[in-house]
């Protein structure tokens, strides 16, 4: 962005030459910087009305760092200077070199230039703000797309998830999405820090991006099978027993059903379409996602009109046949509606 300005009188003139990296104001034979209170008001207001130019169209400005202090950058704008705050810069700096505090990352920024975006421009309130973070964003947002898989490095973790920075081809760490609680491992997750921590790398599938509100959601589990998907053998370890040795009068091996199954079992053998359901194995895992009972399909392929349920609850599982005409979706809403009616 290139403009001048000249007034003219008879006794001197004032020439304003500004160039976007380079901004000086030329009087006569004195040069001023251009945060010296001496600078002409109508510039500044000029200058004010060009930040909501760029914020308004989302344009990227290449900013001289003049410096910092405890909250962020300071940043030239032509003949202001606007404020960085640290958690919108980019992760670049905090991955490349870990070792080092914000404080001294921001020290060897000094002097530097930075790809930002205006994300506040008050006149008024005398308040520029500027993103690294959406300025990366409009860079690199077009190399990603929903099931990419990425080497990752975890930010910060908080109780609700971890933020994970994605690393691309270049090697470097450009973009942040969040990891949810839900989405960091296939066991119950009580408190994510026991899990992840600052600096771990892991990878990371994108399940999901909001491209108008510029956040991506990731998932680690979702990298690795379901167990709950999956037939009673690969749930089960090869180390963990198989209980069919309980036998009713008849000789027939019986299963107590797990706490809460029964009325489940009950309530399927009322939907159309379901004729029977029998719980045929179960085993012990030697760890515990939930103590609340839980239900699932399973993912091995139906056996004529046999299809196999999971129960589990603590460490115990379940199998369960159900012989149906239903198909995978149906059994599924049957579900749904016996799971409405099961207090």
């Amino acid at each position: 962005m290139e403009f001048a300005a000249r007034e003219t009188t008879k006794e001197k003139k004032i020439t304003v030459e500004r160039k976007q990296k380079c901004s000086v104001l030329m009087l006569d034979s004195f040069s001023y910087k251009l945060n010296d209170q001496r600078v002409l008001p109508w510039l500044k207001s000029a200058d004010w009305k060009a930040a909501k130019t760029y914020r308004e169209r989302g344009q990227i400005y290449e900013g001289k760092v003049e410096g910092f202090n405890g909250g962020g950058l300071l940043i030239r704008f032509y003949s202001l200077v606007g404020f960085l705050p640290f958690p919108q810069m980019s992760p670049y700096y905090s991955c490349k070199e870990p070792q080092k505090t914000i404080q001294e990352i921001a020290r060897d920024l000094t002097g530097s230039v930075l790809s930002v975006k205006v994300i506040q421009a008050d006149e008024d309130k005398r308040r520029l703000i500027f993103s690294e973070k959406d300025a990366s964003w409009s860079k690199f947002s077009n190399q990603i797309n929903v099931g990419d898989i990425f080497q990752a490095r975890v930010g910060s973790v908080e109780d609700y998830g971890a933020f994970v920075h994605l690393r691309f081809p270049d090697g470097s760490y450009h973009l942040t999405g969040l990891v949810h609680v839900s989405e960091v491992s296939w066991d119950l997750v009580h408190d994510v820090r026991d899990i992840l921590t600052e600096g771990d790398d892991v990878r990371v599938k994108i399940i999901n991006i909001d491209r108008d509100k510029s956040r991506i959601t990731l998932s680690i589990k979702q990298l690795e099978e379901d167990p709950l998907l999956e037939t009673l053998d690969k749930v089960i370890h090869k180390e963990a027993s198989v209980d069919t040795n309980s036998l009713d009068s008849d000789g027939n091996f019986v299963i107590e059903p797990l706490p809460g199954l029964e009325t489940i079992i009950e309530e399927l053998m009322q939907e159309d379409g379901i004729y029977d359901v029998t719980i045929t194995r179960q085993g012990f895992e030697k760890r515990v996602v939930s103590q609340d009972l839980q239900l699932w399909l399973s993912n091995a392929p139906a056996s004529g009109d046999q299809f196999t349920l999971l129960a589990r609850a603590g460490r115990q599982v379940q199998e369960i046949q159900l012989t149906t005409s239903l198909d995978q979706e149906g059994i599924k809403r049957a579900l749904q509606r016996v799971l409405e009616r099961v207090p």
